[in-house]
């Protein structure tokens, strides 16, 4: 087993067991409030660590807890704390030149949550990936992870703050 393969499982680990009774209520809120409306969770076929294509399991919500179910990916070995960000596995970056991105698991968070994430031009956000690929690390892992909370607080009270029109 790898290092970073342990710190995934133990990571993980950690997180689910943490974290479980905020799972268990955004699960629970979400059955109440969607009663027969498509369920608690999302299912999205993404490609994995070679190719392989799993089915990505998150919760029918808009917020950063929708990406909880995430971390059984991470236990189970299909997703890693850190790469890639997940893809479809007919996307254009699973094919071609781009395909060095599956020689990594994808991430539940990476280069790409830390620098802007929906904000990026989709370019942006491949060379982010594609970097990682080439150059990650565990050092760079720990360094992406203790940067992640952060940037979703910011991005969150930036949603929350209503910024004055420019004038050109």
């Amino acid at each position: 087993m790898t290092a970073k393969r342990a710190l995934d499982l133990l990571g993980g680990l950690f997180l689910l067991a943490v974290l479980s009774p905020l799972i268990s209520a955004v699960a629970l809120s979400l059955a109440l409030s969607t009663a027969g409306a498509g369920g608690v969770v999302r299912r999205r076929s993404v490609a994995g660590r070679g190719g392989r294509a799993f089915t990505m399991v998150t919760f029918r919500t808009k917020s950063p807890l929708a990406g909880l179910p995430l971390l059984l990916h991470v236990v189970r070995g299909e997703m890693s704390l850190v790469g890639p960000c997940p893809l479809t596995p007919g996307h254009r970056e699973c094919t071609g030149e781009a395909r060095r991105r599956l020689s990594v698991r994808p991430g539940v968070t990476g280069l790409w949550q830390i620098s802007g994430r929906s904000e990026l031009p989709w370019e942006e956000r491949e060379l982010l990936d594609l970097h990682y690929v080439d150059h990650h690390w565990l050092g760079m892992d720990l360094a992406i992870l203790a940067r992640t909370l952060p940037a979703v607080r910011r991005r969150r009270a930036a949603a929350g703050h209503t910024r004055p029109a420019r004038l050109a």
